[in-house]
């Protein structure tokens, strides 16, 4: 009698939930009309948008890497707070990053923000082309070298010929690591023609569905993604309901193997 062969063993697993959030220096937005009426309130601070930045912590616990766009690295309009310092340690999260990108005098300067329960092996800040300097990358690192796990986080430009740059660019950045996230606002949808050119120049994979994002109050475009290489399962991706500024978060759960970059810290209660 012939021996069937033994199935393979099971390779051991780890899942992590990330988050992306433009929070769009806490700015609550709930229609359109919004964006003129509260205009003068957009560049003020005030105790409304550190109320929604307390809501926004409040669900940050629940993930391991969260992604933000549009926060405030310490201006006029935050009260010259760094909102993605503040959200990190109002979440009890122990590691924080940013990269601030367009600076507005004293009036304004958003930024790219990681927050994480993994401890970054590196973080690294790349500017994005183009025509309007101020639109940039942060990617962070999670282990060494073939054993890394690369999250981009990023903030995409409103025009098409922009973004096919920078996604170009994002794309040849990525293409060394074999289990790589983009996430972010990429202000573009999973149909376009810049997207269709990422996927087909990275390993990066397209999702099975988009998630509508924007506007928050009433989602139809889906501008907000998390992107993940071949080598990586992604198991969900959903909107949160909760409305912060005027998109949704946007999360997602995924599966690498167990060896892939540093186990996430744990608070102790």
């Amino acid at each position: 009698m012939n021996r069937a062969d033994s199935p393979a063993p099971a390779v051991p697993e780890r899942r992590l939930r990330l988050l992306s959030c433009n929070i769009l220096a806490g700015a609550s937005v709930q229609r359109y009309s919004e964006y003129l009426t509260r205009s003068i309130n957009a560049v003020l601070p005030g105790r409304s948008k550190l109320d929604n930045l307390d809501r926004l912590a409040e669900v940050l616990p629940q993930f391991d890497v969260i992604g933000l766009q549009e926060a405030d690295a310490g201006s006029l309009r935050s009260g010259f707070l760094n909102q993605t310092r503040y959200l990190a340690e109002a979440a009890g999260m122990p590691f924080w990053s940013h990269q601030p990108n367009r600076p507005m005098a004293r009036l304004a300067h958003s930024a790219n923000g990681l927050i994480s329960r993994l401890e970054p092996t590196s973080v690294l800040d790349f500017p994005l082309p183009s025509r309007i300097p101020g639109r940039g990358a942060l990617l962070a690192r999670f282990g060494e070298g073939k054993d890394a796990l690369a999250v981009m986080i990023a903030h995409l430009s409103l025009s098409a010929p922009a973004r096919a740059k920078q996604l170009a660019f994002i794309g040849e950045v990525l293409q060394d690591y074999r289990h790589a996230v983009l996430m972010g606002d990429l202000n573009t949808d999973l149909r376009s023609a810049e997207m269709k050119h990422l996927f087909a120049k990275s390993t990066l994979v397209s999702p099975d569905q988009a998630t509508p994002t924007f506007p928050s109050w009433k989602p139809r475009k889906a501008l907000d993604h998390i992107l993940t290489s071949e080598a990586i399962q992604l198991d969900k991706v959903w909107a949160l309901p909760q409305a912060f500024s005027d998109h949704l978060p946007l999360a997602a759960e995924i599966r690498l193997p167990d060896h892939i970059a540093p186990q996430p810290f744990r608070l102790r209660r």
